[in-house]
C-alpha cells in the first residue's frame, strides 16, 4: 500500500471523525483535537504507555506460541493422511467455535495475571495457524518431496527446506487474519481480574471516571498496536516468501 493513499485515507476518518463530533453530542464523541490532547498528555505522564506495553506483551508472547505450536503441526498433519484423518474430525467440530466463551472459563481456572489472557489469544490463533498451514503443506506438490529425496534429504531436511517455505506463506496469513481478532478477544480478556493493559484502561475511564477523551485514546492505542502488528506481518511476508510478490 502506497504511504500517500495511507495519509489520504487517515484524513478522510480524522475529518469524518471531526464531523461526527459536531453533529452529536460532545462529552460522548470529543473531537480528534480534544483527544489527541489527551493522548499527548496520557503519553507523557507515563499512564498509557505502560498499558499499551502490557497489552503488546500478552499479544506478542500468545502470536509466537502459536506459531510454534500450530505450524509444526499443521505440517504434520497436511504430509500424513493418516494422522490428518484420525484429528481432523476434532478440528471440525472445535475451530468453528467462537473461542471468545472459553474466557470466563480459563478466567476461573487460571485466575489473575497474564497467563490466562495469553492462553485465550494463543488457542484462537492455534486453530487459524493450523488449519491454514495443514491445508497448504497438503497442497505441496509430491514430484517437489519426490525430487528433494531423490537427492538424499531425510525428513529433517524436507521440513526444513520444503515444508517450512512452502507453508510460510500460510502462516504469515493466518497471523494477518488473526491480528484483528487477537487484539478485540485481548480486549475482553483485560475486563476482568486485570489493572493494566488497554482493555482495562478504556473500560476503567469510559464505566468509572466517564473521562471519554482517555477513553478514545486508549482506543487510539489499541487501533496503532493493531495497526502495527498488521505491518509487522505484512513486512515479514515480504521478507520471508517474497516470491509469491514477483511477477
Amino acid at each position: 500500500m502506497k504511504k500517500r493513499d495511507l495519509f489520504i485515507a487517515v484524513l478522510v476518518l480524522l475529518g469524518a471523525w471531526l464531523v461526527i463530533s459536531v453533529i452529536f453530542d460532545p462529552p460522548l464523541i470529543p473531537s480528534p483535537i480534544i483527544v489527541s490532547k489527551t493522548l499527548i498528555e496520557e503519553i507523557i505522564s507515563g499512564e498509557l504507555p505502560g498499558h499499551f506495553v502490557a497489552s503488546l506483551w500478552r499479544v506478542v508472547a500468545s502470536t509466537l506460541l502459536a506459531i510454534t505450536f500450530a505450524a509444526p503441526i499443521g505440517i504434520i498433519l497436511g504430509q500424513s493422511k493418516r494422522l490428518n484423518r484420525v484429528f481432523s474430525p476434532f478440528i471440525y467440530l472445535l475451530y468453528p467455535v467462537p473461542k471468545v466463551v472459553f474466557v470466563p472459563i480459563i478466567l476461573l481456572i487460571f485466575g489473575i495475571g497474564d497467563f490466562p489472557k495469553i492462553l485465550i489469544i494463543f488457542i484462537i490463533l492455534f486453530f487459524q495457524v493450523l488449519v491454514l498451514v495443514r491445508d497448504r503443506a497438503a497442497g505441496i506438490r509430491p514430484e517437489l518431496i519426490t525430487s528433494v529425496h531423490s537427492l538424499g534429504a531425510g525428513r529433517r531436511a524436507l521440513f526444513r527446506f520444503v515444508y517450512i517455505p512452502a507453508s510460510a506463506p500460510a502462516i504469515l496469513t493466518a497471523l494477518r487474519q488473526s491480528v484483528g481478532t487477537a487484539v478485540a478477544v485481548l480486549f475482553i480478556a483485560e475486563l476482568f481480574a486485570t489493572q493494566k493493559g488497554l482493555g482495562y484502561y478504556i473500560y476503567f475511564n469510559s464505566s468509572t471516571l466517564f473521562n471519554y477523551p482517555a477513553m478514545y485514546a486508549g482506543i487510539i492505542g489499541m487501533a496503532i498496536m493493531g495497526f502495527g502488528l498488521y505491518i509487522t506481518v505484512d513486512w515479514l511476508e515480504h521478507r520471508i516468501a517474497g516470491w509469491q510478490f514477483v511477477d
